[in-house]
């Protein structure tokens, strides 16, 4: 019986991906955000970048969804920040968006196909979590610096 059960079960990539369904599962259902962050992984040279930059880049801060998920830039070679975890594989495509929930990614966005398209891939993303555009912390002033925690 147990070898039946073993051949059933996902391996590699499918297996995280089935045991962070699991825990979800034992955790009472749906899921509810914890410490949101979006890694951007680009490259010098990428005109998408570039573009994402000048329509998204200013304003991203200052949306709710900025707020909730503050954006780590990150050079498509660096290594990964201490704490975060894949859950596929190493970005390919520049730019790359991946919206991680205490360091474990959540969802992703390969490549920049216009604000409108981002926006959306966004909001649904962050739903994955649990996240509403309430539960943003409110903006700061734009003279007030962030505080240290």
């Amino acid at each position: 019986m147990y070898q039946a059960i073993r051949a059933s079960l996902p391996s590699g990539r499918g297996l995280r991906r089935w045991l962070a369904a699991c825990a979800l599962l034992t955790a009472g259902g749906a899921a509810s955000a914890g410490e949101l962050e979006l890694l951007m992984f680009e490259r010098e040279g990428c005109s998408y970048c570039k573009l994402w930059n000048e329509q998204i880049g200013p304003a991203y801060p200052r949306t709710p969804e900025g707020r909730s998920a503050p954006l780590h830039r990150l050079d498509i070679r660096d290594p990964l920040p201490e704490g975060t975890v894949l859950t596929g594989r190493a970005p390919v495509f520049t730019p790359t968006f991946v919206l991680t929930d205490d360091g474990t990614e959540v969802s992703r966005i390969e490549g920049y196909a216009g604000d409108e398209f981002f926006w959306v891939l966004l909001d649904r993303m962050l739903g994955e979590t649990g996240w509403t555009p309430d539960d943003a912390p409110p903006p700061q002033a734009e003279n007030q610096q962030p505080t240290e925690e």
